[in-house]
């Protein structure tokens, strides 16, 4: 292993450590946590550290799109700078992060802000690597949901193996963090459900009946906007968007479950 990566005080997290999107132990303000499939690092904040993400993983802490050859070897960096850890972008692709904000090689360093920040990159033949990072704020924790947000709940909606496959289609653009996302038509997901299960029998009214019966479920367990009566006509996609929503504030789906589609 490199001399660069025998840093002290950098922690390992196993590849079965859960998503940083659920929020992390209670720690130290200001420490970084950097995660992928292949696992992560804990790093408490001091000037001038940082954690190295790449492909080439006998060089970086952390390693992403291992056997992809269009992700860099070291793709991404993320540096302690005075109050802040500041995300550089020191490969050939770009970084992916939320509200469709794309940095590039040549922009300056992007400052990391408490909480949750998904950042992905986009490899070959449609695939997305994900590389969670995780500042902790005062309280080392996941912000609890505002008190108005009556919809939130404590715990995961409960899903089914086919609902969740059929939700993650569904809503893959509000996953990959999207402008303005909307959910996908019913035509496309079963397309791209019937390119991962040929066999499977997905046409876009067997989406329908499934994500349906999910807006149903969760109608009557108390969450509002799923129903026409409540929305009114035109309809549109208004009720697969506040579906979406909800299942995002609850946890229900979170950027990993990008794997389900093939996607790391």
């Amino acid at each position: 292993m490199s001399d660069i990566l025998q840093v002290e005080g950098l922690e390992p997290l196993p590849p079965q450590h859960a998503s940083l999107a659920f929020g992390v132990a209670e720690t130290t303000p200001g420490t970084i946590y950097a995660l992928s499939v292949s696992g992560g690092v804990r790093f408490r904040p001091k000037e001038d550290r940082f954690v190295l993400f790449g492909r080439n993983r006998p060089e970086v802490h952390v390693c992403v799109g291992e056997d992809d050859r269009r992700v860099s070897r070291s793709q991404g960096r993320v540096a302690r700078r005075g109050d802040h850890w500041w995300l550089h972008n020191v490969g050939h692709l770009p970084l992916q992060l939320p509200g469709s904000r794309m940095l590039f090689p040549e922009d300056e360093p992007f400052p990391l802000g408490t909480g949750y920040t998904p950042v992905f990159i986009s490899g070959t033949s449609r695939r997305r690597h994900l590389m969670e990072l995780y500042v902790t704020g005062d309280d080392g924790r996941l912000p609890s949901p505002a008190p108005e947000a009556s919809t939130l709940k404590d715990k995961p909606w409960k899903l089914s193996d086919v609902e969740r496959l059929a939700l993650v289609a569904l809503a893959q653009r509000y996953l990959l963090h999207e402008a303005y996302p909307q959910p996908l038509a019913w035509r496309q997901a079963a397309d791209r459900l019937g390119e991962l299960q040929p066999d499977a029998g997905w046409t876009h009214k067997k989406v329908e009946r499934v994500v349906a019966a999910v807006r149903r479920r969760l109608s009557k367990g108390g969450v509002p906007g799923l129903t026409r009566d409540e929305v009114g006509e035109p309809v549109g996609n208004m009720l697969n968007h506040n579906l979406i929503v909800e299942l995002l504030h609850s946890r229900t789906l979170v950027p990993p479950d990008l794997r389900f589609l093939g996607d790391d």
